[in-house]
């Protein structure tokens, strides 16, 4: 059995989150609420006259799909290979899924996925240029330096 790979753990996580988010950001255009609301009702402009809240976690959402599954064009960068950037996105994100009532899960669902970045990145794990693939051990990578220097 082999160690846990947390960034892949995590990507899980933030996939799941992402799609939740779009699902419950479409479900807020036709039913908007604000998480907030039993405290004030002074958030409410952000959702109902005008769907603002509602479009930023759409947008969200595509753009976490879009960095966890890779695109062929973002897939290979070091926008996808950075953890950096997923720890300095997936709190913006969690904040603008909790805001919205219907979203309230999907940020839980970021902050978890924030722990287990944090956690791989504490590792010293790192993503891969190809998505879903293992990082070759030092030794191998070693080797094939060998390998095409000789020749």
């Amino acid at each position: 059995m082999g160690r846990l790979i947390k960034n892949h753990w995590a990507r899980l996580i933030i996939l799941t989150a992402g799609a939740y988010q779009i699902a419950a950001s479409l479900e807020g255009f036709f039913w908007p609420k604000m998480f907030f609301d039993f405290l004030t009702y002074n958030l409410d402009g952000a959702v109902k006259p005008i769907p603002i809240l509602q479009t930023v976690n759409l947008l969200f959402g595509g753009m976490a799909l879009g960095l966890e599954w890779p695109l062929r064009f973002v897939a290979g960068s070091k926008m996808h290979e950075s953890i950096e950037l997923r720890l300095f996105l997936l709190p913006l994100w969690a904040l603008t899924s909790v805001l919205m009532y219907q979203s309230t899960n999907a940020g839980l669902y970021y902050l978890v996925g924030l722990v287990v970045y944090f956690w791989a990145y504490n590792d010293g794990e790192v993503i891969c240029e190809e998505p879903w693939t293992l990082p070759k051990r030092r030794k191998v990578v070693e080797l094939e330096q060998q390998m095409t220097m000789k020749i």
